[in-house]
């Protein structure tokens, strides 16, 4: 529901906050995708709550404030260090597949793919993960009641906000989508875009979040939430069941870990390929001093990097509950070693070389991160999503709850495309109660100077932001260098160099070309990378929010 009016603003995305009472070195410093979730976390920091506290406020305000990036119905990846005992985890709560899911789901009768059914409306929507994620890191990790740190998500879906241009951008986007669906009466004014700084109220949103605030997990997972949200999917021709709700759990990982020029690497594990893939890439760039050589060898070597390493994720990589995994040999030297003596710096090894071959289809991608260090030294980089921008389209009736189309992380047919134009295997491959391999890759970083927490959104080219962002990081530039640095990207299929509107100039184009590379430029910049960074010389914070986004 929208009401037009004017909202003062809250400024930038990455506020610093600093008691009145302590000095510098009790600094917290928080970077998100929205003033509203940033205000949030400040907030719960204020009323003694902890870096995983503001963590919960975070991901359930931009849930109601950026519903095309993350929500309730979607799932997500925290990576958290307590700082007390060193502790590092990775809190699963990534969508899985109903019970009732099949391989032949999105199939038609001559057994291929159906367009867009994986994409749109209640059939491709996982169980959502979100909400269970919530209650867990607030219950063993957060030192507030749960209650506390939703009441801002609460207030500003009851109350509503003024929409931002991204906002409108997103919805531009899945504008004919959403015009058909039960989200058209929240997300639209007369069917069609509101107007800027119309103000977005959620009323069913509220009430979700109110119960789930009061009963915990079974708020959302049993009783009447839960009953609404199955009644909704099944009445739209999805395939949820009241026992895909009751069902869902929280699982606890152990990151995945690496190093490149003395900096160590905590990151996303399975079942996001992020932490494996990144790791992978830095382990083959390592023996290449990257910063003497040219421009022009220096993208070629991080694009054959990349390659590589996509090959892998599209052959191996899934729930890792579901398969087996060869990790170790993936994050081994040795094995980097191998791919890097397939390149030649002269040349680019065509994919087709690698594998089987197959044609570009791209599509669009939003997710939301955010990035926290508190005066305790706990850190949290988290990875939210519901897929496409606003998911599936889908809004349970009576919930308020945008569900998501992480369905299509799946492969449905092997070497079939996805949304994102990644292909994959039998790895990933669907199955009832599965969960669906991810790219979200939020990290940690340290060397002598420096803790740095970083992530982005970008569906398939996250890994290849984090991976350039590091990149930059070793060259001792900090946070605002790191988000604004020029992108470029490399899946192992489509054969192609992405990069973004203005990422690569003609002169790099022409060279990279003679190496036999191939080219398509998006009409946009792409990404929008959260970062902080804890100087341990000088005891400073500083964090910054890509200048692509709202900040």
């Amino acid at each position: 529901m929208f009401r037009n009016q004017i909202l003062p603003t809250l400024g930038l995305l990455i506020l610093l906050w600093q008691t009145q009472t302590h000095a510098a070195s009790n600094q917290s410093a928080i970077a998100t995708a929205h003033p509203l979730a940033t205000q949030a976390g400040l907030d719960i920091l204020e009323q003694g709550g902890n870096a995983f506290d503001a963590a919960v406020a975070i991901s359930a305000t931009l849930a109601v404030v950026e519903p095309a990036g993350s929500g309730l119905g979607g799932g997500g990846f925290w990576l958290l260090r307590r700082n007390l005992d060193g502790l590092e985890v990775m809190i699963d709560g990534r969508e899985k597949a109903p019970l009732s899911a099949h391989q032949d789901m999105y199939l038609d009768e001559n057994g291929k793919v159906t367009d867009n059914l994986s994409r749109t409306g209640a059939i491709s929507a996982g169980i959502p993960g979100l909400p269970a994620a919530l209650v867990h890191i607030a219950n063993k990790y957060g030192r507030l009641p749960l209650s506390t740190s939703l009441q801002p998500a609460i207030h500003h879906a009851a109350n509503g906000f003024a929409i931002g241009e991204r906002h409108r951008r997103m919805l531009s986007f899945r504008h004919e989508i959403i015009k058909q669906s039960t989200a058209a009466d929240i997300f639209l004014e007369n069917g069609e875009i509101p107007q800027p700084d119309a103000r977005l109220i959620q009323k069913d949103l509220a009430k979700t979040l109110a119960i789930l605030a009061h009963h915990g997990k079974k708020g959302f997972y049993t009783g009447e939430i839960a009953e609404k949200l199955v009644r909704g999917v099944k009445n739209a021709g999805g395939i949820w069941s009241l026992q895909d709700l009751e069902a869902y759990r929280i699982i606890e990982r152990e990151p995945i870990y690496g190093t490149y020029r003395d900096i160590k690497i905590t990151s996303a594990a399975l079942p996001s390929s992020g932490g494996i893939v990144l790791i992978e890439a830095l382990n083959i760039l390592s023996a290449y001093d990257l910063n003497s050589v040219d421009a022009t060898t220096r993208m070629h070597l991080i694009v054959e990097a990349l390659r590589r390493a996509y090959h892998d994720r599209a052959l191996y990589l899934g729930d890792p509950d579901f398969i087996e995994i060869p990790q170790k040999r993936l994050l081994s030297s040795d094995y980097a070693a191998g791919l890097r003596s397939t390149i030649r710096q002269d040349k680019a090894l065509p994919s087709k070389h690698l594998a089987g071959w197959s044609q570009d289809e791209e599509k669009g991608s939003d997710t939301t991160h955010f990035s926290i260090i508190d005066n305790e030294g706990n850190r949290v980089a988290a990875t939210l999503s519901i897929n496409f921008p606003f998911g599936s389209g889908f809004v349970a009736p009576g919930t308020g709850v945008l569900l998501n189309n992480e369905m299509d992380d799946f492969v449905s047919l092997a070497g079939a495309m996805n949304g994102y134009g990644l292909v994959g295997g039998i790895a990933n491959s669907i199955q009832p109660g599965k969960r669906m391999l991810s790219s979200m890759t939020p990290t940690f970083l340290e060397d002598k100077k420096r803790i740095a927490v970083l992530g982005t959104p970008g569906g398939s080219r996250i890994i290849s932001m984090v991976l350039l962002a590091i990149l930059d990081f070793a060259k001792d530039h900090g946070p605002e260098s790191w988000v604004k640095v020029k992108r470029f990207h490399h899946q192992y299929i489509p054969d192609q160099i992405l990069y973004e509107k203005d990422g690569l100039t003609e002169p790099e184009i022409e060279a990279l070309t003679k190496l036999g590379h191939q080219f398509k430029e998006k009409s946009y910049q792409y990404g929008n990378m959260q970062a902080v960074q804890f100087d341990k010389q000088t005891r400073q914070f500083s964090a910054a929010s890509d200048p692509r986004g709202e900040g």
